[in-house]
This record gives structure tokens, C-alpha cells and sequence, in this order.
């Protein structure tokens, strides 16, 4: 039997085809930082996009689209900002969210933004 990480991923490698079909070109995976993973970081036309992919194989614990918390978009935030300031010079930015159960896969484009506040 997998275990939850390798269940994740292979969501994630589900997400990706999704996306590269859909015209994105997949900059990094599994992005690490001080303040937490980004799941996929792309590119379409002159935007990096940073994508959180979330699944479930069920509906017991709630849908995919209730993970993703004020404190997961915080996170997410920061570590989009540590990226851009190592690799994203002059483009523009957004933050997606893909929602995957056995049944459907969602894609929330410019699902949230950063919001003034957050410190880096």
C-alpha cells in the first residue's frame, strides 16, 4: 500500500499533466522554503503562477477546496515572495488552486492574493 506521500504525489503528477495540457510550462515542483512548500510553480504567457494542489479520496473529511486555510494562503504568500526574489524579476504573479477528487479536477485561477499585511 502507498503511503500519504506518494499518494500526494502522484496527484501532483496528475495536477502537472493538467496543467502542461492546458499550456503552462511547469517551472519547479515541490518548491521548499523557510516558510513552506509550493506544490507547482508554472508559467503562462508572462505570469508565474503558484499552484496548491489539493485532493481527497473522499468526502469524509470535508472537500478538497476546505484545506486551503488563512494560515496555508499565508504560507503560501511568503514562500511565492522568497521565490520572486530569487527568480522572478519583473513578472506578474498569481496564486492558483487545484482541487482533485477520483471524480473531477477543479483549477481556481487567481484563486487569492496576497494581501497587505503579510511580512516577509
Amino acid at each position: 500500500m502507498q503511503n500519504l506521500r506518494e499518494v500526494g504525489k502522484s496527484w501532483e503528477k496528475r495536477a502537472k499533466r493538467f496543467l502542461i495540457k492546458k499550456g503552462y510550462k511547469i517551472r519547479t515542483t515541490n518548491f521548499n522554503t523557510p516558510f513552506g512548500e509550493i506544490d507547482i510553480i508554472a508559467e503562462i504567457k508572462d505570469t508565474i503562477v503558484f499552484i496548491e494542489v489539493k485532493f481527497r479520496t473522499s468526502s469524509r473529511y470535508g472537500e478538497p477546496e476546505e484545506a486551503i486555510t488563512p494560515y496555508k494562503k499565508m504560507h503560501m504568500v511568503r514562500a511565492a515572495l522568497f521565490y520572486l526574489k530569487r527568480y522572478g524579476k519583473n513578472k506578474y504573479f498569481r496564486f492558483d488552486v487545484i482541487t482533485m477528487t477520483p471524480s473531477y479536477i477543479n483549477h481556481y485561477e487567481n484563486a487569492f492574493e496576497a494581501e497587505e499585511g503579510f511580512i516577509f
